[in-house]
């Protein structure tokens, strides 16, 4: 290319490069680079002249170049595939007609904010400080796939796709295109996407990121399939998501995020599949309030959580949680509140889910709650066993509430006590043996009878007839239950100690 060929806008830039110098065709500060089809050849710039300036051009002694250009018109294609660049490219309120590339480069630092692109390919791209499309408006796809950024990936208020981009059905697959990717890419400080707004597949599977992902107000829109395509994510720190709005499947198995997944305010709508799926993951702290905020199932199979922080109220109609596993549980509410939750289990009846959270009450320190989870826990049970096992089952609900209610027991024995001693105290029955019976008392006669270990010697030595002698069997038949039944109880109290 010779230097005569250049455009008044061209000639601009290229006298601003050697020393770094900015050139701006900007009408005003808040212009949209939204408009820039329409702009007119005084802020036309091509492309190619670009990259020639960044591939070839020598640096002014004593300064420091670098391409910084606000409210261009670039047309072309700005092909920087495979180049090493040592100077900042800061492209910003630019209007792009194709779509930059920027495959296998090696860049320092990459600025395109406020800009309008048809999409950008930068799979493999590696970048030494940071790559910024804040407040852009990409209507086609970016592809950072394998990316290398030392410093950040700044995605805030930025657009992706266009509303009339078909969603993706059914589950990911590889030759489905993504509207926004970066998989396995390494960022090396932190992802800023507040306010992002994406209409299609956002996709960072095995990604690593060493601070945290910055989702908070974003919008992630893929109605029918998946909004966010996660798994086996690595986060330094938190994965934040307050107010995130996702329509789809939003997908984190195996992540791996060590602070918190902050979802508070979050709504995550996908009424005919899986709302949220977070199988296999280690978090730190889940966080997840705000009423009904999720429309669709809950998957967090065989995850380990330190602190699960989720009201009655935001569990959704339709959970699985086998094999969860966490060690608090917030807040702390009556364990009355937390086990119809348990209910809404698809593979039905789950012991450890009730195990997990009696221990979550013992940690809390709440022992009655505790209780309450193992005795709900039995309950369900005996309505999986055959009929027979039920009605025992039963008799020990009633009787001792399974050795967790012990004054029940204490309760049915004085009312029986009561019953009897005022029975047989109106009614004394007749000696069996005139003259050798001992005097009559009434209530250890009645203790004689219900307590089968205990023996005063009353009922040996009297026979009751008639009623008083059916209600003599019931007084014995009733005694054995209860003590059966508490034996059991406690015996079950000890091995679960």
């Amino acid at each position: 290319m010779e230097i005569d060929d250049l455009t008044p806008a061209e000639r601009r830039i290229w006298d601003a490069f050697p020393q770094g110098e900015g050139v701006d065709f900007r009408a005003g500060p808040d212009e949209e680079a939204t408009g820039g089809a329409a702009w007119g050849p005084e802020r036309t710039v091509r492309a190619e002249v670009l990259a020639f300036l960044l591939l070839r051009a020598t640096p002014a002694d004593g300064r420091v170049p670098g391409l910084n250009v606000r409210g261009a018109r670039i047309t072309g294609k700005l092909n920087l595939k495979y180049a090493d660049i040592e100077h900042a490219i800061r492209l910003r309120a630019c209007w792009f007609e194709r779509k930059p590339v920027l495959y296998g480069a090696r860049l320092r630092a990459v600025a395109f904010s406020d800009s309008a692109l048809p999409g950008l390919t930068a799979s493999t791209v590696t970048v030494d400080i940071a790559l910024r499309l804040s407040c852009c408006r990409i209507s086609g796809p970016v592809r950072l796939s394998g990316a290398r950024i030392a410093g950040g990936l700044f995605l805030h208020k930025a657009v992706i796709g266009t509303p009339a981009a078909p969603a993706t059905p059914g589950p990911p697959e590889e030759g489905q295109e993504a509207a926004l990717q970066f998989n396995h890419a390494d960022i090396g400080t932190d992802v800023i996407a507040m306010d992002l707004t994406v209409h299609g597949q956002t996709r960072i599977n095995g990604a690593t990121v060493g601070g945290q992902i910055n989702l908070d107000n974003a919008r992630l829109l893929n109605p029918g399939g998946t909004s966010l395509h996660a798994e086996t994510l690595t986060v330094g720190t938190d994965v934040r998501c307050r107010r995130l709005e996702s329509r789809g499947m939003l997908n984190l198995t195996g992540s791996r995020i060590p602070g918190q997944l902050h979802l508070r305010e979050a709504r995550l709508v996908h009424p005919e599949g899986v709302a949220l799926r977070a199988s296999s993951c280690a978090i730190g702290e889940v966080w997840l309030s705000g009423g009904e905020c999720m429309r669709g199932t809950l998957n967090l199979r065989r995850s380990q959580v330190d602190l699960l922080h989720m009201p009655s109220e935001t569990w959704p109609r339709r959970i699985r949680i086998e094999g969860l596993t966490y060690r608090t549980l917030s807040p702390h509410t009556p364990a009355e509140e937390r086990l119809p939750v348990l209910e809404r289990e698809e593979s039905g009846y789950l012991p450890y889910a009730y195990e997990q959270l009696s221990a979550a009450y013992r940690t809390a320190g709440d022992e009655a709650g505790a209780r309450t989870v193992q005795l709900a826990k039995l309950r369900r049970h005996r309505r999986t066993l055959p009929r027979a096992a039920r009605v025992w089952g039963l008799l020990q609900d009633i009787t001792v509430g399974y050795g967790f209610r012990p004054l029940r027991a204490a309760g049915w024995l004085l009312a029986l006590l009561l019953t009897g001693t005022i029975a047989y105290a109106l009614r004394h029955p007749a000696p069996l043996k005139a003259g050798e019976a001992p005097e009559f008392n009434p209530v250890f006669y009645t203790i004689d009878l219900m307590l089968p270990i205990i023996d005063f010697g009353q009922e040996s030595a009297f026979a009751p007839t008639g009623s008083h002698q059916w209600l003599s069997y019931l007084l014995i038949v009733t005694g054995w239950i209860l003590a059966t039944t508490t034996a059991a109880g406690v015996s079950r109290s000890l091995r679960r100690q």
